[in-house]
């Protein structure tokens, strides 16, 4: 995740850190203006259309497309950001649920052994989960055509789970807790599957592959019309105007793929690897 101070207005707008879209864009952006340009020789010059000719009415669809692109783009980063937040607060979730369950296990454990198995597998169940939702793998369970090597594997996560849980019962057996203990012990792990389904359900049901396409395609063909009105009353000046709104509503789109994955390894993703190693550190403060 990329650190930065909210209220530095200039660094915002002068620094490009290699995940900016103009990055990203520049080639598009690029042949987007000669492709600008082009049209508007070819009316303005080559035709020799003036402001007088029907073709300056086409900017009346873009004014009515315009706001419902824009409503489109608003949905779809704010589903995008939704994703995002939720992922967050379900690792926040994570992380209090191993503070919790290192706690308790504190209190009522007094083999130094047993202390010592948890103080392994509670930080050991937030690496597992990272790796697990890391892999592209993951997010392609769901799909009917793809043969994964995931599928061969057991599911690491619920292998950790299940060790735990066989601890706790363990225990329980040799009177190291009581009934009520096991209860409240039992409680906490059934939080920790209940964290790595949510991030699952994230991981590998991404936007539904009709309206993403749909909102691509609107972008292109809302942009490839633009010079054939514009040029007439702007001209050459046609090609920059083009460019920078295809940036603006492209940007918005990029921003919105690169976070609804928020598990992967861009610089806008949660840092899931920093947050587990933190349950690692203070799961080890507490046992």
């Amino acid at each position: 995740m990329i650190s930065y101070n909210t209220k530095d207005w200039f660094s915002f707008i002068f620094h490009f850190h290699k995940s900016d879209t103009v990055r990203q864009l520049f080639p598009v952006m690029l042949a987007i203006g000669v492709y600008a340009s082009v049209v508007g020789y070819f009316e303005v010059i080559y035709l020799g259309l003036d402001e007088n000719h029907y073709i300056k009415n086409i900017p009346m669809m873009h004014g009515i497309l315009g706001f419902v692109i824009s409503m489109l783009l608003v949905f779809r980063t704010n589903t995008a950001y939704d994703r995002w937040w939720e992922a967050r607060k379900l690792w926040g979730a994570l992380v209090n649920n191993s503070r919790n369950f290192a706690i308790k296990l504190s209190c009522m454990l007094k083999d130094e052994n047993d202390r010592k198995f948890f103080r392994k597998f509670i930080p050991a169940y937030a690496s597992v989960l990272y790796k697990h939702l890391n892999n592209s793998e993951t997010a392609k369970q769901l799909f009917d055509d793809v043969d994964l090597e995931l599928d061969h594997h057991k599911h690491k996560p619920n292998q950790v789970k299940r060790m735990m849980s066989h601890k706790i019962n363990d225990l329980y057996e040799a009177k190291k807790i009581t009934g009520d203990q096991l209860i409240i012990l039992n409680a906490e792990l059934v939080a920790f599957t209940d964290i790595c389904g949510a991030c699952e359900r994230i991981k590998n049901t991404p936007i539904p592959y009709s309206y993403s396409a749909f909102i691509k395609k609107f972008i292109f063909f809302y942009i490839m019309t633009l010079p054939f009105g514009y040029s007439l009353s702007l001209g050459y000046y046609v090609a920059p105007v083009v460019v920078f709104i295809f940036y603006v509503l492209a940007s918005l789109e990029l921003i919105a793929e690169e976070i609804e994955d928020p598990f992967g390894d861009d610089e806008n993703d949660l840092p899931i690897k920093k947050i587990s190693e933190n349950i690692k550190k203070h799961v080890e403060e507490l046992i």
